[in-house]
């Protein structure tokens, strides 16, 4: 019979050992997406009520980031990253925690969009782009 068990971690633990065997080692953990483009769900904390809200996106994997990009800063994920940056983002069963913020270079906002709509007219719009770094 086999029995598996789930153990959910906090960030601060970085290794479990059971009699000297290293089952986990934080230090050799690696981002986990291997996709370039896909659709997680965007989790942020509310900017007004501090609760979560959860938000599926097109996002796209880049030079070990993660981006999410929209043409207006109106919307409530976008904004809401704004007052609080840490994120988490669900994909594929898992979920990966990260910081946020708002890309400021304008040619890696046109790489993203182009990332994002390959051969698409849209790839050429201007948008504002969050970068997230992940935890790990």
């Amino acid at each position: 019979m086999i029995t598996i068990t789930q153990i959910y971690l906090s960030h601060q633990i970085s290794e479990i050992s059971i009699n000297g065997v290293k089952l986990l080692d934080r230090g050799k953990l690696r981002m986990q997406i291997k996709e370039k483009l896909f659709r997680p769900i965007l989790v942020t904390k509310g900017r007004k009520t501090g609760r979560e809200h959860a938000v599926m996106l097109r996002a796209v994997n880049y030079n070990e980031k993660i981006y999410f990009s929209r043409h207006k800063p109106d919307g409530d994920w976008f904004q809401n990253v704004m007052v609080n940056p840490i994120v988490k983002i669900k994909y594929n069963d898992s979920v990966f925690v990260g910081n946020a913020k708002i890309v400021k270079d304008e040619k890696l906002d046109e790489k993203i969009s182009q990332l994002k709509y390959p051969g698409e007219e849209r790839a050429k719009e201007k948008r504002v782009t969050i970068e997230v770094t992940l935890d790990g």
